[in-house]
């Protein structure tokens, strides 16, 4: 996996949770963080889904999809 090293101020009491929970998990900071932001971004996926859910935007169905994508249609 490639990596980006980042520089990043947080509020203190967030990195006295982060500190505690790597040492709590044996794993490293960047790890803890980088997995709260797949967590989250996961989250921001699933909201962003049910917004345009809830706006009516058109659908098509699953096998619409796999015809317009010019895959076969399981049945």
């Amino acid at each position: 996996m490639n990596t980006t090293r980042l520089n990043i101020t947080l509020p203190t009491s967030l990195n006295n949770d982060i500190t505690r929970y790597a040492k709590e998990l044996k794993q490293k900071k960047s790890h803890i963080i980088a997995s709260a932001l797949d967590m989250y971004f996961d989250y921001i996926d699933l909201k962003e889904a049910e917004k345009r859910l809830n706006d009516n935007e058109p659908t098509i169905s699953m096998n619409d999809m796999f015809k317009e994508l010019g895959l076969d249609v399981q049945d």
